[in-house]
């Protein structure tokens, strides 16, 4: 499978990137965690008649704006949207005026439906609540014979190392800078990352959702990225627009 880094920064758009958006790209789906403003590179990806799964991890802004564009979007079989149960009321104002465009006039079909641990699924998926202020979930696929959670926004919590536990690839925060107190926030900083993915078991770890007011440089990456690997050396610092295979 191919994952596609579209959106890597947290909180706002800087020069180091968009808000945070992962696409990752299946044999059987499309399969895209967030929707921040990176979504819309996701529009030219899309190039298969397969099944396309977006799964909101909360309702902050930077996980959402990028659902503006969905007007630019032409999708036949329509985009299936996974949000935490509870929040299915909030999404629907902010996809419809004077928000946005409404969501039922798009060219593209949305159907929005609330994560419910006593449904069944078409993806192998697990999720779970992690630690964040707003409601916010932890999710882990099994695509094509690999594990990958993704993990963002939280702290350390329980969940986070159920989701985890074991996984080809980890897509966790990095919020904080290295060595910055993280322990009372809802966020981390690398070298909490990477112990995390250490204690895991988790193959390869993949650090997103930088700060963008922290992390106004890649160069400032590179040092979070350095510091996570003195604890766990399969980490990298993704930036936008990178792709990996796994």
């Amino acid at each position: 499978m191919k994952i596609h880094f579209l959106g890597t920064n947290g909180w706002y758009d800087t020069d180091t990137g968009n808000t945070t958006c992962v696409f990752i790209e299946t044999d059987k789906n499309y399969i895209i965690l967030d929707a921040g403003f990176g979504f819309y590179k996701a529009k030219n990806l899309i190039k298969k008649n397969k099944p396309v799964h977006l799964f909101i991890s909360h309702l902050h802004l930077d996980h959402i704006i990028g659902l503006h564009t969905l007007p630019l979007f032409k999708v036949p079989g329509g985009i299936d949207i996974y949000i935490p149960k509870g929040m299915r009321k909030f999404l629907q104002i902010f996809l419809n005026k004077p928000y946005t465009s409404d969501h039922k006039n798009l060219a593209t079909k949305i159907k929005l439906y609330e994560l419910d641990t006593k449904k069944p699924y078409n993806i192998k998926l697990k999720f779970g609540r992690l630690l964040h202020s707003p409601i916010c979930y932890g999710f882990r696929f099994v695509l094509e014979g690999k594990t990958v959670a993704y993990c963002t926004d939280t702290g350390k919590c329980d969940e986070l190392y159920k989701l985890a536990k074991d996984c080809d690839l980890l897509i966790t925060e990095c919020s904080f800078r290295p060595g910055e107190d993280a322990s009372k926030a809802a966020h981390l900083n690398p070298q909490v990352a990477a112990k995390i993915a250490g204690d895991s078991g988790v193959k390869k770890l993949a650090l997103i959702h930088f700060d963008a007011g922290r992390y106004n440089t890649i160069k400032l990456r590179k040092i979070a990225e350095k510091s996570a690997r003195n604890i766990f050396p399969g980490t990298f610092a993704a930036t936008d627009n990178q792709i990996i295979k796994l």
